[in-house]
């Protein structure tokens, strides 16, 4: 059973903090507090529950603001947690039995006290009613009990899971008094009560959300919340456009932005505003993995079947055209699902770990991808490099296709499909690609729909391509399942764009969320990042190795950035403040 009492959870090895810490490390205790801060975001919202099937559509800004969980994450560390709620745990060896101790001071925005019962009113509502990623990992556990007001018990007997733990008690806690069963999966604007540091003052669907801080939050002296949301008010402003949205950190009406625009990073930020010196732009990086973007094949598709036809295609990218051309050559070719960080299998040459956990699997990484010296294709940057489109017809015509006229076809089909886009700059990425693979006899179709129909034909697989986002974090985990487990491959609305299916795959997610050490963890990781590579499941886009923003110079922020949050910073800045509130 359960171990001592415990402050904190890692998951791998202990916590790097002591249990009488004072502060997170990229947090300033010292942070004035008060005076507005006012936030612009692309998009719009019509619901107020980040927590259901329609989460894709809620407001940001209140997890973490008006929802927190049993703990708090620090960002300074690959996965662990510090007390909030619970300010204690016992946990066994095998984290078989983990139980939390609430804190009596724990209380949310109307006074009432979180206890027990609303821990587990949170985990069962969720379980059957929250996003699929949250059933699932809820689903794996044995039992749940509340042997008294301020403790939680969770039976993970043979779960092998030893994540599971962290993903529990970063579970958020809902109040049992002031949810609306009935209603939790629709979208509302109701104003949710929550109890964290902010409360709802206005809600504008799609417009405008105002959140104010509430005065008397419990938690305010806890020590991993301490130098945190310093803001009384946060603005934040919804844009339909993007090129609105710059327009109105121009003029001084929104204080922060982060540039994803190379274009504008490059030779936008020249205005009367930074001139001035009341704006300031920055380019930050830290620890972090880069993730993995690019254009999906849908392996369900008969068409996309075949790998050597797969790795082909890749082949026609031009990323050094594009990125010359497209981009101001700000950005770095992806060649990993976890680059830029000790995770990531590039360049690296699979060790006797690795190679002991890939045994049973021989087929499953190339002999390139296992010796680390695999890359992406280098084009002469040219937009019409003969040799890439000579290799990528050699590799074909071995694989049984050949151009007929200018056809690329095999047993008389023709390959042809549709890529899917969601808006004009990716369409404008989309069409140079398809008028690269033309060069080889392959038709592409580019086809634009609206965000309705790019959600329910994604959420259905009904695609041939797309463009897929794998966001990657120090500590992946429990998420992989959905992103590439076989279970994932026929479940509607998970993020296995792929229709990957493969059982060593299914073995490398098991071996990384069961590894006890952190060097078994690596192992695991690096090893999954191989089979992922062979599988050519994507063309590899590119990144920016950098974090570009720009804010008002009234604003301030520790010098010390986490060492290991992606983003940087949250869309509310929770460890900024401003200079003169």
């Amino acid at each position: 059973m359960a171990g001592e009492p415990t402050h904190g959870l890692a998951a791998h090895g202990a916590p790097a903090l002591p249990p009488d810490f004072d502060h997170l490390p990229y947090a300033d205790p010292q942070a004035k507090k008060g005076g507005r801060l006012r936030v612009g975001l692309a998009g719009t919202f019509d619901s107020l529950n980040p927590f259901n099937l329609k989460s894709g559509s809620t407001a940001q800004g209140l997890v973490g603001n008006v929802f927190q969980g049993m703990m708090a994450r620090s960002q300074d560390e690959p996965f662990t947690l510090y007390p909030l709620i619970a300010q204690s745990l016992d946990i066994d060896a095998a984290r078989a039995h983990v139980t939390f101790h609430l804190d009596t001071r724990a209380h949310f925005s109307d006074g009432k006290p979180i206890t027990s019962e609303d821990v587990l009113f949170s985990f069962n509502l969720l379980k059957s009613k929250g996003r699929p990623q949250q059933r699932v990992a809820y689903g794996l556990v044995k039992s749940i009990t509340a042997p008294d007001a301020q403790t939680v018990s969770y039976d993970l007997t043979g779960v092998g899971d030893r994540e599971l733990p962290l993903i529990l008690a970063i579970m958020p806690v809902l109040p049992r008094h002031a949810t609306d069963l009935e209603r939790f999966s629709d979208a509302t604007l109701a104003k949710p009560l929550g109890s964290g540091p902010y409360i709802v003052a206005d809600a504008q669907a799609g417009a405008r959300l105002l959140l104010k801080r509430d005065p008397n939050y419990w938690g305010a002296d806890v020590p991993s919340q301490r130098g945190f949301y310093n803001f009384d008010e946060i603005d934040i402003q919804y844009f339909r456009d993007g090129n609105a949205l710059f327009e109105a950190f121009k003029a001084g009406l929104i204080d922060y932005r982060e540039e994803t625009s190379t274009t504008r990073w490059s030779t936008g930020y020249d205005f009367p505003a930074l001139r001035e010196g009341r704006v300031a732009t920055e380019a930050l990086k830290n620890e972090n993995p880069k993730g993995l973007e690019g254009f999906v094949f849908n392996t369900r598709q008969t068409i996309f079947k075949d790998i050597r036809l797969r790795e082909a295609l890749g082949m026609m990218f031009d990323f050094e055209w594009i990125n010359a051309n497209l981009y101001s050559n700000l950005y770095t070719r992806t060649k990993s699902f976890f680059d830029e960080s000790e995770l990531s299998a590039s360049g690296r040459p699979a060790n006797e770990k690795e190679r002991a956990l890939l045994a049973p699997y021989p087929d499953a990484v190339r002999a390139d991808i296992l010796d680390g010296k695999w890359r992406p294709p280098v084009n002469d940057g040219s937009g019409r490099d003969r040799e890439m489109a000579k290799r990528a017809l050699e590799l074909l015509a071995a694989a049984g296709y050949h151009v007929n006229g200018d056809k690329l076809s095999k047993d008389g089909a023709p390959v042809s499909f549709e890529i899917m886009v969601k808006d004009r700059n990716q369409e404008r990425l989309a069409l140079n690609y398809a008028a690269s693979l033309a060069r080889i006899g392959v038709e592409a179709r580019v086809r634009l729909v609206d965000e309705v129909q790019y959600q329910r034909r994604r959420q259905k697989f009904d695609f041939d391509m797309m463009i897929g986002q794998y966001l990657a974090s120090a500590s992946p985990g429990n998420e992989q399942r959905m992103r590439w487990g076989s279970a994932s491959a026929t479940q509607e609305s998970s993020f296995n764009l792929a229709g990957a299916a493969s059982p060593a795959i299914d073995s490398l997610i098991v071996a990384l969320l069961s590894a006890q050490s952190h060097e078994d963890f690596v192992a695991a990781v690096r090893a999954y990042d191989r089979v992922l590579l062979s599988g050519f499941y994507v063309v590899p886009l590119f990144h920016a190795s950098e974090q570009w923003i720009a804010h008002s110079t009234d604003l301030a922020r520790p010098e010390r950035l986490p060492r290991y949050a992606a983003p940087l910073f949250g869309p509310t800045l929770e460890s900024w403040w401003r200079k003169n509130p």
